[in-house]
């Protein structure tokens, strides 16, 4: 989703002083934005705590100008931030942060931008079963709290329910700012940061996340009586907390810092955020700046990787800190076939799924092919077909140029059309959506859509028709990478694999707050959308999970188990496939799709402390005080020892492979049996050797740590771009998993492997 950003112009009948620009010192200042600007933690020396609020704002407001005329009544502060960085959201004049810039304690300012969002069978395809295993050994996330950072949420919606529900815990301290609706135990705090706005969700995306992560157990749930059955959340037992931080135009970097601010400070145990922008360096990225904080503070955040896929180096929310998710499809399809007139079958999907729809057959075109058709014509974009001849044929639309499906769908309508078959094009590939279209329609494959091309090229008379086959769980080759699901490498820091995992982001049934009878006449609450905003409170459901069953475990150790046991197979045993079913590399699953079950007992993991972090930010050529608005405190680099990023203790290994011998250390800790041993399985990537010392771990105690090196050198092997393996720590109960990708000196590539699947 784009953001736009949308400005009134008042023509106002006031004092002249009003209606013209003011002249200060013979110039016309510009025109006033919203910057946010950091500033040192101290004042006169003295460190400004949390406990000291008043002393903070004050410190603050020193910084913003003295007003020179009685027409500036507009308040100049937006936000005063307590937790999540040292600084404010400020209106200020381009010219007015020049002067600032030569007060003492001025660190940094930008004009705020605006981000986008990263737009009931789900648990069971991971494996979690209401009566037994995991699921009810975490008591579905009981007492652990969620905050949901989106477009707010829908009180009344029955996912939110509370029944079987505790109170929340004491350490709560948040509140609901809901008017005309109430909070309960499910739903403790819905608060709004978006401009002129409510904690309501006028949109659907922030119902829709919140659902997916932690509603409650509905019965009976269905889009379009399909996808048929009880919904719940991850976490169905867990505590909903709502930051209302976007809305119609974007989501506002200081509303974003504004909801991470109160959400550190209501209590909250995970952050579940589906927002990001483009690759930004940590110190000049807001949620990389206040994730820190949380992770700080013992949160966990769970971050979506972005819907620019399938290009490489499209990532958002790169930091490490963050678990950064990209999104797979599940084993339920909601499937329609477009059937030719030569006999041929072509399976797609779509949500809606008439059941008066004729089986005979009807003309069918192509949309481009139509009165002169163009590019545009092809892309069924409005008023683009109504030259044309389409009334009561089938038409083939492509996937493309900035027009929605369902927007396709309701041009061909318009021009009368009877039904739409709508094909991906070349870099989609194979991944169909599930959608609530206006019209009888199938949405199919690059290939298929080629192949009904090519039909419609051969004969003078081409007929389709659509047949509707309803909800079909159990698709094999899931899951699969979709193809918006964006792709390393991590252009921050290289050194550091990303994404981090996959999980469920296509066709996932949810919460909507509001029925659809003005497209259709459905009169359905829940709604089926895709994006890696929906994968993302997957993983926020789980990590609420494994903290409700391990709350003495850090938000590393979480990540860390989710890592080292995803899953790498499909469910036909073979390598997890994208787009175009070839093998998925590391650049596009990360560790590999998320298996709760067995993150729940991963033998080891990999602990990271939040200092850790600052000696790896010194090594990323971060100066003193880019260190410092990171880390919210005083930092010299060069008193610390500057750690490569491959030196970090983390899951997972990036290397930049050198001429020469690279060694790095890892230390794990036993969070398993006692007495435990685990034995190095190393794949190497093609064009690497490996050599691990010791190969053999002992632990005599849960909870007991050992360090290992590992060493990557040349071999004579000539790899032209990357290559990657892994290294397995293997005991008799468990097998912990790190992937390895290795890029040949600055030819690192995010491309498949070539490997048919």
């Amino acid at each position: 989703m784009e953001a736009i950003v949308i400005s009134l112009m008042f023509m106002l009948s006031l004092s002249p002083s009003m209606a013209m620009p003011e002249v200060i010192n013979g110039k016309t200042p510009s025109a006033l934005s919203t910057y946010i600007v950091y500033v040192t933690e101290t004042k006169e020396g003295r460190v400004l705590t949390q406990s000291s609020k008043r002393d903070r704002e004050s410190w603050y407001k020193s910084f913003l100008p003295v007003s020179t005329s009685n027409s500036d009544k507009e308040p100049r502060m937006v936000y005063s931030y307590n937790t999540v960085v040292s600084g404010f959201a400020a209106k200020l004049t381009a010219e007015e942060v020049k002067e600032m810039e030569k007060k003492r304690g001025f660190i940094s300012a930008h004009v705020e931008k605006i981000l986008p969002l990263h737009t009931t069978h789900s648990p069971k395809f991971l494996g979690l079963q209401k009566d037994l295993g995991f699921w009810k050994e975490s008591n579905f996330g009981k007492g652990v709290i969620i905050g949901v950072l989106d477009t707010g949420i829908t009180p009344n919606h029955p996912s939110f329910n509370d029944v079987g529900m505790s109170p929340p815990p004491p350490k709560w301290k948040g509140r609901c700012d809901l008017i005309g609706a109430a909070c309960n135990n499910k739903l403790i705090g819905a608060r709004n940061f978006a401009n002129m706005s409510t904690p309501f969700d006028d949109d659907g995306h922030g119902t829709h996340t919140a659902g997916t992560a932690a509603g409650n157990f509905v019965k009976g749930a269905n889009d379009f009586g399909q996808a048929y059955g009880e919904a719940a959340g991850v976490a169905p037992l867990a505590h909903l907390a709502t930051y209302k931080i976007c809305n119609e135009a974007g989501c506002r970097e200081s509303d974003i810092l504004a909801g991470m601010d109160a959400a550190i400070a209501d209590g909250v145990d995970v952050i579940s955020l589906s927002v990001g922008g483009g690759s930004t360096a940590f110190y000049g990225d807001v949620i990389a700046l206040a994730t820190f904080r949380a992770i700080q503070k013992g949160i966990f955040v769970s971050c979506s990787a972005g819907n620019s896929g399938p290009s490489p180096r499209t990532l958002s929310n790169e930091a490490p800190w963050i678990l950064t998710v990209g999104a797979s499809n599940s084993d339920r399809s909601v499937v329609a076939t477009a059937k030719l007139g030569n006999g041929k079958e072509y399976d797609g999907e779509t949500i809606f799924q008439p059941e008066d729809f004729p089986l005979k057959q009807l003309p069918l075109v192509y949309a481009g092919g139509i009165a002169n058709g163009s590019q545009e014509t092809a892309w069924c974009i409005p008023r683009s077909l109504r030259k044309g001849n389409v009334k009561g044929k089938v038409v083939l639309c492509e996937r493309g140029g900035g027009i929605g499906r369902i927007e396709k769908g309701k041009e061909v309508k318009d021009a009368g059309g009877a039904a739409m078959i709508i094909m991906n094009d070349e870099d989609a590939g194979f991944t169909s959506l599930a959608e609530a279209h206006v019209l009888p329609a199938v949405h199919v494959s690059y290939r298929a859509g080629r192949s009904i091309k090519a039909y419609i090229n051969s004969t003078t008379s081409p007929t389709a028709t659509i047949l509707f086959k309803g909800t079909i769980i159990g698709k094999k080759s899931a899951p699969e990478v979709a193809a918006f699901s964006s792709r390393g490498p991590n252009v921050q820091s290289p050194g550091i694999l990303k994404p981090d995992i996959i999980g469920p982001g296509v066709n996932i049934l949810a919460a909507w707050p509001f029925n659809i009878a003005n497209i259709t006449n459905t009169t359905s609450t829940f709604n089926m959308i895709s994006g890696t905003s929906m994968a993302c409170p997957h993983l926020s459901g789980v990590a609420a999970l494994l903290k409700s069953n391990h709350p003495d475990w850090s938000p590393a150790a979480i990540k860390s188990a989710m890592m080292t046991t995803a899953e790498i197979l499909n469910h036909k045993n073979n390598p997890i496939a994208n787009e175009k079913l070839f093998q998925a590399n590391a650049y596009m699953i990360g560790a590999g799709h998320v298996n709760p079950s067995k993150a729940n007992n991963p033998g080891l993991v990999y602990e990271i402390q939040p200092n850790d972090y600052i000696p790896y930010l010194c090594g990323l050529n971060y100066d003193d005080r880019q260190v410092a608005t990171i880390a919210n405190r005083h930092v010299k680099c060069s008193k610390v020892q500057r750690m490569t990023e491959a030196q970090l203790n983390y899951p997972s290994f990036s290397i930049i492979m050198e001429t020469t011998a690279q060694t790095y250390t890892r230390t794990v800790k036993n969070v398993g049996k006692p007495g435990s041993s685990y034995c190095a399985e190393i794949l190497p990537p093609a064009g690497v050797s490996i050599i691990v010392k010791p190969k053999l771990l002992t632990f005599k105690n849960t909870n007991e740590k050992a360090t290992y090196s590992i060493t990557f050198s040349r071999t004579n092997q000539t790899v032209e771009e990357s290559s990657e393996g892994y290294l397995s720590w293997i005991s008799t109960d468990h097998v912990v998993r790190s992937p390895i990708v290795v890029s040949f000196e600055g030819n690192a590539a995010a491309g498949a492997t070539g490997l048919h699947v």
